[in-house]
């Protein structure tokens, strides 16, 4: 896997992340009024323009041990995610502006030393927001350079993933299908190929657990072609794969689909981070409008994260 590929899926992620974060909260309604073109500044969080949020922090937090240790150590992820829990480390401008009640209910018990660190996330039906969708695309990009593919083995190691803060079926299996399909990217697959066989092994994989039934949207042959309308954009794991995907399925470029997921709504900054990482993997840091790109905060830093991460692959 080359370093462009890395660029593409984490400067993807980064820019949607940072499109989203001046309107996140805001209704589907608002923004029809109001949408989204480039980026803003001011907004939800009062941030300058460029600024990216939790998303992408923990995504490059769990690059940056995977990169410096060579391989994955679940303690030392957790204890950057400490770090930026903490001192503010992994943020774009230094300060901490963001973060789940899940992921900060589960950096406490692993800093309290309770429980092993894959132990940390909660496990009730409630506890299914988002927080581990949004940061897996490095674990995925690891699996499919170091095995070349995503298995059953792969997919126990992206659930040990998703259960440092989200240890529910529910965001096991969605961390599980969006590795599944940016493998499938990964292998050259056009986005619809690569969809359809992704849900195709997932419901090889998953399809004799009871929390799979939840997935019958996804596994439904018209699932691209629902009205926006029955879209949901809140920060339900679920919620957020299904808008990705649906948004991945109904644009051709990067900027249509960036522009596409943070015009949902609701949780913009998530929906636009797990989208724009796969687009970013399909279209390239080069589809990335430059004007986006200008503004992006610690751009530099991330670049420079992305060839250290290739390195080791």
């Amino acid at each position: 896997m080359n370093v462009q590929t890395i660029k593409g899926a984490i400067l993807g992620l980064a820019t949607a992340d940072a499109l989203g974060v001046p309107v996140e909260f805001e209704s589907r309604a608002r923004l029809k009024e109001n949408p989204v073109t480039g980026m803003r500044s001011g907004g939800s969080w009062g941030q300058e323009a460029g600024t990216w949020s939790d998303d992408t922090t923990m995504t490059i937090a769990t690059m940056e041990s995977i990169a410096r240790l060579g391989g994955i150590d679940y303690a030392d992820i957790m204890n950057n995610f400490l770090q930026w829990y903490e001192h503010d480390n992994f943020t774009a401008t230094g300060e901490l502006f963001d973060i789940g009640n899940t992921t900060r209910a589960a950096l406490v018990r692993y800093s309290r030393k309770i429980l092993p660190p894959t132990k940390c996330g909660a496990t009730d039906e409630n506890s299914n927001g988002n927080g581990s969708l949004m940061r897996i695309l490095p674990a995925a990009l690891y699996l499919s350079a170091r095995r070349g593919r995503i298995g059953s083995d792969e997919l126990a190691v992206i659930h040990r993933f998703s259960a440092l803060t989200h240890a529910h079926a529910v965001s096991k299996i969605s961390c599980g299908i969006y590795s599944l399909v940016a493998a499938q990217i990964l292998n050259g697959r056009t986005v619809r190929d690569a969809f359809t066989l992704a849900i195709e092994d997932a419901k090889k994989f998953y399809g004799n657990d009871d929390a799979f039934s939840h997935f019958a949207r996804l596994c439904n042959e018209d699932f691209a072609a629902l009205p926006e309308d029955e879209i949901s954009s809140g920060g339900y794991v679920l919620h957020t794969l299904e808008a990705a995907l649906w948004c991945l399925l109904n644009t051709a470029d990067y900027k249509s689909l960036a522009l596409k997921a943070v015009n949902l709504g609701k949780d913009t900054d998530t929906t636009g981070a797990v989208a724009g990482g796969l687009a970013g993997l399909v279209y390239g840091a080069e589809s990335i409008p430059a004007d986006w790109l200008a503004v992006l905060k610690r751009r530099d830093y991330l670049e420079s994260l992305c060839e250290d991460f290739a390195a080791i692959l």
